[in-house]
């Protein structure tokens, strides 16, 4: 079995997928040529570097200590290759994109169009609310609020800052009143948010003056789902912390009635960020261009 990086491909494939099936899948060669290259790999170096059971193939500690120092010298070495090639000229390659679930309306319509220019590039979007390592797990770019992007990622603007309100029905203000100051809040049946990932729900934020300060609100209704937090307040079900532009249509039809913006701060807007190595990658810059200018009309 050829191995350009002497063993470390095979090793790195193995501790990535716990499974010599699976490597071999990877690599297109058979468990038994994995098996054999990893023994051969452990006796070179001295060192046991995997535990294997007959359901489960797992890291020592020291298999652990190499595989952190070797994925991203790895990495490096296999874009050094692709940059040789140019990537053939063209955009190529898996290109992993990270996101939250309210940047979908970014992406939805931009997904089709990217595909079929770029056939040769395979797009995977995972969308997450939590906070993630994009060089760890192994994305290429994220999409998160300026305020949470690290400071030595490249970030790159893609909506104006985010403002937000408390949004109620008329028919739940007519029955309960309008609070006039956040304070107020816990007087009333509020819906509340939790996210995906962290199960964390999300507390209400406010800002007088300097000093920025949270109410914990309650209410029977806690949902996961954004659409169906703007649809619930728009029912009467009670009031809801959004963005204007998740409410903007119900606003506008006078089913919601925005409350209290004058203590809610704006979020600093939504970014790609990625590393600063990562943007001379062809698959990542015609993916920004496409993101920054929107995609093109399709052609009847």
């Amino acid at each position: 079995m050829k191995d350009p990086l002497d063993g470390v491909t095979t090793f790195l494939a193995v501790a990535e997928t716990n499974s010599f099936t699976a490597a071999a899948q990877r690599l297109g060669v058979t468990p038994t040529a994995i098996s054999k290259a990893i023994r051969l790999f452990e006796k070179r170096h001295g060192v046991v570097l995997f535990q294997r059971t007959t359901r489960r193939v797992s890291l020592t500690d020291a298999g652990q200590a190499v595989c952190l120092r070797l994925r991203p010298a790895a990495a490096e070495i296999a874009e050094a290759f692709l940059s040789l090639s140019g990537f053939r000229e063209k955009p190529i390659g898996t290109l992993r994109i990270t996101a939250p679930l309210s940047a979908s309306y970014l992406l939805s319509p931009l997904v089709p169009t990217f595909r079929r220019t770029y056939p040769d590039v395979t797009l995977e979007i995972s969308f997450d609310d939590a906070l993630v390592d994009i060089v760890a797990d192994g994305f290429d770019a994220g999409i998160r609020l300026g305020d949470s992007v690290e400071k030595d990622m490249v970030a790159v603007r893609l909506t104006p800052e985010i403002r937000w309100s408390i949004v109620g029905a008329p028919t739940y203000l007519a029955a309960a009143g309008r609070p006039k100051k956040p304070e107020d809040l816990v007087r009333h049946e509020c819906i509340r948010y939790r996210f995906l990932s962290s199960q964390v729900i999300h507390r209400w934020g406010f800002k007088r003056g300097r000093r920025e300060f949270l109410v914990d609100v309650s209410g029977g209704l806690i949902v996961s789902d954004r659409r169906l937090l703007v649809d619930c307040a728009a029912q009467g079900l009670g009031l809801a912390f959004v963005t204007d532009r998740e409410a903007g249509e119900h606003i506008e039809a006078g089913r919601l009635e925005p409350l209290l913006q004058a203590f809610i701060p704006s979020d600093s807007g939504l970014f790609l960020y990625f590393p600063e190595r990562s943007q001379t990658q062809l698959k990542l810059r015609v993916f920004i261009d496409m993101l920054k200018e929107g995609p093109p009309p399709i052609q009847s």
